[in-house]
């Protein structure tokens, strides 16, 4: 009765202190069958015409996180990871949008657990997880989830290369893929309704960063062949929020 809820009924906003995202890139035809039929790959194709999609994960530090236009002493603080796929979408108006499907969401507070799934359609599960920082390092980890990722933050990126085996060519191409992307959709597959959210900040700048190492459990039972890392970034201390989801009919005949 109550699952038109789920489709972000009303606008919210936050303060990531911290967004650290990993995108991986996998070959097209081994991210396919993650994605509703609603939704096309977001690709990049390499130097050698290899076609690439991507799946981000992203950990993300909120601050006073709240309905839109709340005082900022009714938000909540909460800790977020966010696995991703680059998508497109075509509206109803002939329009291709750029943006994300979300696979999986994991918070460290039960609350948002609770908000999370009762007005959204991502996926939320709780999970314990701990942030070291020593220096221009920062360790992630969570021993329910099986997922440690320890990055190195330096001050000069020009020190700072792309992972091995990436796709990409340079930051420049791989800026393409570091998010946020301007839209997050979710499918109800029983009525074909498509939700589009919009997000929208300032000042996003993200800095590339080193992966020292990383070990996700998620990725892994995804069973995805010849998956590798793409790009790593950073932002920090940005506004943030996402309006009112829209729900259009999908015409799968456009």
């Amino acid at each position: 009765m109550l699952s038109f809820l789920r489709n972000s009924p009303f606008a919210v906003q936050t303060h990531f202190d911290s967004s650290i995202v990993l995108t991986f890139a996998a070959p097209q035809e081994e991210l396919k069958h993650l994605i509703p039929p609603c939704l096309e790959l977001d690709m990049f194709e390499d130097e050698l015409g290899k076609k690439w999609a991507f799946i981000a994960v992203a950990m993300v530090q909120t601050r006073n996180l709240r309905p839109k236009g709340f005082p900022t002493f009714l938000g909540n603080d909460f800790f977020l990871i966010g696995f991703r796929v680059f998508v497109r979408y075509i509206n109803n108006a002939g329009k291709r949008l750029r943006g994300l499907y979300i696979l999986k969401s994991e918070t460290d507070k039960k609350k948002m657990q609770l908000l999370g799934n009762f007005f959204t359609k991502y996926k939320y599960a709780h999970t314990d997880i701990s942030i070291v920082k020593t220096g221009e390092n920062i360790k992630i980890n969570s021993q329910k989830s099986a997922f440690s990722i320890e990055i190195n933050h330096k001050t000069d990126i020009s020190e700072v290369n792309l992972p091995e085996n990436s796709p990409f060519k340079d930051w420049k191409q791989a800026r393409r893929f570091a998010g946020p992307l301007p839209f997050t959709f979710s499918y109800n597959a029983e009525n074909q309704n498509v939700t589009i959210v919009e997000g929208v900040r300032e000042d996003w700048t993200p800095t590339p960063v080193s992966v020292l190492h990383q070990e996700i459990a998620f990725l892994k039972t995804l069973n995805i062949k010849d998956l590798v890392l793409a790009n790593a970034f950073v932002v920090e201390n940005i506004p943030y929020f996402w309006k009112k989801g829209k729900i259009e009919q999908w015409k799968s005949e456009l």
